[in-house]
């Protein structure tokens, strides 16, 4: 049975279940659970997917692979296809969210934080969604993405495609990244970047750096170079390090990322709880592989996605804001990132 009719079934039954496919990759992983119980994780000791919030004291959902039958499938890209879905914001929604950031502009120039990510939530009506086919156009449409589909029937169902790592861990070794910067692609990657956007860039890789100096060894960190997301490019930069101490501890260094909440982490943070006006839930949250059977964990940070519930589709997107930031341009990014989702709609 293809891995597509699993999880027909299994959203028909009402089962949780998550698929995925890992960047540059031609397997689709499934794990579908045999119960609609709501695991959550204690510690990230457990095995199995991990779906886990922005807020770390909300709890992070386990598909557990003690609990799931879990299915591999190689998966050819097919048909890139995607619909002209431009559905616009209503003008209500673009002058808050300027407001916003504009807000963050203020509080940045007072010296409350460096940096600070800001986002919003989009509902699109549609006629009729498709599961199936809105997945399968992700997976076409993003090869080089983290592609997934995850669904509980006591939480919702979400997709996405997302560029960015959160960690890689095996054994004791790790590997994370530093991502900063937008731009959008024109059919290169050797693009200039504004001395804002590798300001930023270096930012995030000193703190994460930071974070990181008191539970491992050996950090070791890449040049930045430019890499290609959907029709976005971003800034890169990898770092390796050796874990001194546990997974947990890992995780609870490195989320949330400075892409996704700011630096320094709390003042942005809390800021963002304030004054964001809407539930994050698991936008800029993670997802992935927690301790695979050969001890390996791969995660994700939860970006480019939607929850959707029924017909109606929410697409959660943000932009990393610095005292130089334009709130008008500001805007104009998150519309340009919409279009990830709106294309497979």
């Amino acid at each position: 049975m293809s891995i597509f009719l699993n999880i027909k079934e299994a959203f028909n039954k009402e089962l949780p279940f998550v698929t995925c496919r890992k960047p540059n990759s031609s397997i689709i992983k499934g794990w579908f659970q045999q119960n609609n119980d709501l695991i959550t994780s204690e510690n990230y000791n457990e095995s199995g997917f991990i779906f886990a919030p922005f807020d770390s004291r909300e709890k992070a959902i386990l598909i557990p692979r003690n609990q799931s039958t879990y299915i591999e499938e190689e998966t050819t890209v097919g048909d890139t296809q995607t619909n002209n879905n431009d559905h616009a914001p209503d003008a209500a929604s673009e002058e808050s969210h300027i407001q916003l950031v504009e807000k963050g502009i203020a509080a940045i120039k007072n010296q409350q934080f460096k940096k600070v990510v800001l986002s919003r939530k989009e509902k699109i009506e549609l006629s009729d969604f498709s599961l199936i086919d809105t997945f399968q156009k992700l997976l076409n449409n993003y090869p080089t993405a983290f592609v997934y589909v995850w669904y509980h029937p006591k939480i919702g169902l979400w997709l996405g495609a997302t560029p960015e790592t959160l960690v890689s861990i095996k054994d004791k070794s790790f590997t994370t990244m530093a991502l900063a910067g937008t731009q959008v692609y024109n059919g290169t990657t050797n693009v200039t970047w504004q001395p804002k956007e590798l300001e930023e860039q270096q930012f995030v890789t000193d703190y994460i750096t930071d974070r990181l100096s008191d539970i491992s060894l050996n950090i070791t960190t890449s040049g930045v170079e430019t890499i290609k997301a959907g029709k976005l490019l971003h800034l890169r930069t990898i770092l390796n390090g050796k874990l001194k101490t546990n997974t947990a501890s890992l995780i609870k260094s490195l989320h949330p990322t400075p892409a996704v909440c700011g630096m320094p982490l709390e003042a942005s943070k809390q800021f963002i709880l304030n004054n964001e006006n809407y539930h994050r839930s698991f936008y800029t949250g993670f997802l992935g592989e927690l301790n695979t059977d050969n001890k390996e964990s791969h995660l994700f940070v939860n970006l480019r996605c939607m929850e959707v519930s029924n017909n109606t589709v929410y697409i959660y997107v943000g932009g990393g804001i610095t005292n130089d930031s334009n709130a008008i341009k500001e805007w104009q990014e998150t519309v340009a990132k919409t279009t990830t989702m709106k294309k497979v709609l």
